[in-house]
């Protein structure tokens, strides 16, 4: 695969765009009869051939779609802020093609599963993007075997053969927890998703190296499945004790919302009696009162980077991993100097 010639290749013999190659040697208007010559003429240079994929997508001749599905949890989560935003991203590449978005919910891993083999043997997708990648996932093994291409929503050392896309989430929660520990915090909880989520994995192992680095002895941590209700409880759970923590980092904005009005009903001020962080900073964590801080991150621009990924494997027949930039944390309201006792 190393050796394949790619259209990036032939543009740069014959000096166009990838574009114009494309143009040209899928016989569509747009491209001057010289240029498709030189086009043409580099091709048979390089000894280029067509990558079946790219190809059904360009002449159109096939149904040409990037499916996604969503699994939905036990209690029916539905699509959230930041999911919609990177939907939007990958479908505002895609359509720079003509290429669409299939997006289903299922209920159930197997069923998704089962919906890739579906979609891929009978033609209704040319690739797809798996999102929501775990450790030892299951997907991973049946969705190679199909020879379907895919681009995973994951760290790389949980995308098994698939190319990844992801956050530098370990350096986003190390900011955070140097943040809170500047600001004099030693006892810091992370109210986490479920334990075998890769992004929740990333985050805990990096909450957990720099807390240690730091010498935070008293920090917690509290596995839930990034619901609101789960987030409330939680923190109910940690604000009870008696050594309880004087800030919380939460791994979603629904959960931190959740976890200042539980600080509130405890009768718990903010940020005095404690301060709180969210991950994914929406329009849920500026709209609170106090704002929430938050680490801030752009994902329609991430989705928009996870559909380039998949073009690129579309079109070359392979595709390399990147990372995007770091999330940033964002300082406001919720966040403070721990009461003096």
């Amino acid at each position: 695969m190393d050796s394949r010639v790619t259209i990036r290749d032939v543009a740069a013999r014959a000096g166009v765009s990838a574009g114009a190659v494309s143009l040209a040697l899928n016989d569509r208007p747009g491209v001057s009869a010289v240029t498709r010559r030189r086009i043409a003429e580099a091709a048979r240079e390089l000894g280029w051939a067509p990558n079946l994929a790219a190809r059904s997508l360009a002449q159109g001749d096939r149904v040409h779609t990037i499916g996604m599905a969503l699994t939905r949890d036990a209690a029916g989560t539905v699509l959230d802020a930041v999911h919609m935003a990177l939907i939007g991203g990958i479908e505002s590449v895609l359509t720079e093609r003509p290429c669409s978005l299939l997006l289903h919910i299922a209920p159930d891993l197997d069923t998704e599963i089962a919906l890739y083999k579906q979609w891929w043997q009978s033609g209704k997708v040319n690739g797809s993007v798996l999102v929501g990648v775990t450790s030892d996932d299951p997907r991973i093994e049946p969705v190679h075997r199909l020879g379907m291409p895919v681009v995973a929503v994951a760290p790389p050392q949980l995308s098994g053969p698939f190319p990844a896309v992801w956050h530098d989430d370990a350096m986003a929660m190390a900011e955070a927890v140097r943040y809170l520990s500047i600001l004099g915090h030693r006892r810091i909880a992370h109210v986490s998703g479920p334990v075998t989520l890769g992004q929740s994995i990333v985050r805990a192992e990096a909450f957990a190296a720099t807390a240690a680095e730091l010498g935070l002895n008293g920090t917690r941590s509290a596995h839930t499945g990034l619901s609101a209700h789960e987030g409330a409880r939680a923190t109910r759970a940690l604000l009870d004790r008696a050594d309880r923590p004087t800030a919380i980092v939460y791994d979603n904005d629904l959960m931190a919302v959740a976890g200042l009005a539980m600080a509130g009903e405890l009768g718990l001020r903010v940020p005095e009696d404690v301060s709180l962080v969210a991950w994914d900073d929406s329009d849920l964590c500026r709209i609170t009162r106090p704002a929430l801080s938050a680490l801030s991150y752009d994902p329609f621009a991430f989705g928009a980077e996870v559909a380039r990924c998949l073009l690129e494997l579309l079109d070359d027949g392979r595709a390399r991993s990147r990372v995007s930039d770091a999330p940033v944390l964002v300082p406001r309201g919720t966040t403070g100097p721990p009461a003096r006792t």
